[in-house]
């Protein structure tokens, strides 16, 4: 191991970015390796109609805001386009359409980082900034393999025009879920299954954003074992149009069904009914597989703290759930996450931590978006 070898980060979305930002800041050599086409992550691959639920104002990786009115609520495109102008900014080698298979510890220290086209890469450290978006959760129910319906993942799910006058059942609680459910009934009968009634957060509180008083709050950086606590279920954003929706019986909500039956679901109260298609929108696991020669998996979850593997040093990772916050898998997060989890690398290839790596300037603009209460 050499600190001529560079750190690689697997994963070119918005964590993969922050991570090379970040990486440059603390004096590192980062080469990003991305699966993709280019380096926006999962993004093109959300439902047509994803928005964001913060403000663009709230929704920026360091050192770049979102152009345009800053109270807007960005779309699927507009991430993907601000992601583009993001990876272009920064002087880092990426390599797109370099899909990593594996990850090995090297003799003497180090890593090898094995990819789909057979290139062997050496590296001081690696970051497993991959995300979930690749490993959707999709429950195993009685009768599930005799169901002979559209079943499928959220993630998996792009517009709405498919169901038109279709019977189909939602499986979750969170907001992909809800907000799936609500578009979809406009021109489906829909029905929203749950194992427990909605839980809601309003989305404006006295005239500003949610996110401006977590922000004031400091809630968004309120550590995991605290988050955890207090956040036990999913909650849905609302500006009340869902919970009115559901109330009145536009968008019909049920306990979550017991089995499948060849057409259809039993639902818990013993009825059965026939159903045209079913979207789970369950979550995601970690997509790590590509660690498993590591031996640092439990049950597919990274053994970690804060980011920091607790297995090998020199491996960090980005954009878990809950990582170190509320916001540590979002855009207005991952970068402090980046920050954090680049010392730790820092200080494990050169032996003590490293400052900022001299020369590199800040532009005005970037001096202003990273101070203390702005985006």
């Amino acid at each position: 191991m050499t600190e001529l070898d560079p750190v690689i980060i697997i994963g070119g979305g918005q964590s993969g970015l922050a991570a090379a930002r970040a990486a440059l800041d603390a004096g590192l050599r980062p080469v990003v390796l991305h699966a993709g086409a280019e380096p926006v992550g999962s993004w093109p691959d959300y439902y047509d109609s994803l928005a964001l639920f913060s403000p663009a104002h709230y929704s920026t990786l360091p050192g770049m805001p979102f152009d345009g009115d800053p109270d807007r609520y960005p779309h699927r495109d507009d991430v993907v386009d601000y992601l583009r102008r993001y990876a272009d900014a920064l002087d880092v080698d990426i390599r797109s359409r370099t899909r990593v298979v594996a990850v090995r510890a090297r003799v003497g220290g180090g890593y090898l980082v094995h990819t789909e086209n057979g290139d062997e890469m050496p590296a001081v450290g690696v970051v497993a900034a991959t995300g979930s978006f690749g490993n959707p959760y999709l429950p195993t129910l009685n009768g599930q393999g005799e169901y002979g319906g559209d079943l499928r993942h959220v993630a998996d799910y792009r517009r709405p025009d498919a169901y038109d006058g279709k019977r189909v059942v939602v499986v979750g609680a969170g907001n992909s879920a809800v907000q799936v459910a609500y578009e979809l009934a406009a021109s489906a009968r829909v029905t929203l299954a749950t194992r427990e009634p909605i839980r809601f957060l309003p989305q404006r509180i006295g005239g500003r954003d949610l996110h401006h008083w977590l922000r004031l709050t400091g809630s968004d950086r309120l550590p995991r074992a605290i988050i955890t606590r207090v956040v036990r279920n999913a909650t849905v954003l609302d500006t009340g149009r869902y919970r009115e929706a559901i109330d009145s019986g536009e968008l019909p909500r049920r306990d979550m069904f017991t089995a499948f039956t060849p057409d259809g679901v039993s639902w818990s109260d013993g009825t059965t009914e026939a159903i045209d298609a079913i979207i789970f929108a369950t979550g995601y696991r970690p997509h790590v597989d590509y660690l498993a020669p590591l031996d640092t998996l439990d049950r597919g979850k990274p053994r970690q703290v804060g980011g920091i593997s607790t297995t090998h040093p020199g491996l960090v990772y980005l954009g878990l759930e809950f990582q170190r916050s509320f916001a540590s898998n979002t855009l207005r997060g991952v970068g402090r996450d980046a920050a954090h989890a680049m010392t730790a690398l820092a200080a494990h290839a050169t032996g003590r931590p490293r400052l900022r790596r001299p020369g590199r300037q800040r532009t005005a603009a970037q001096s202003r978006a990273e101070a203390p209460g702005r985006p």
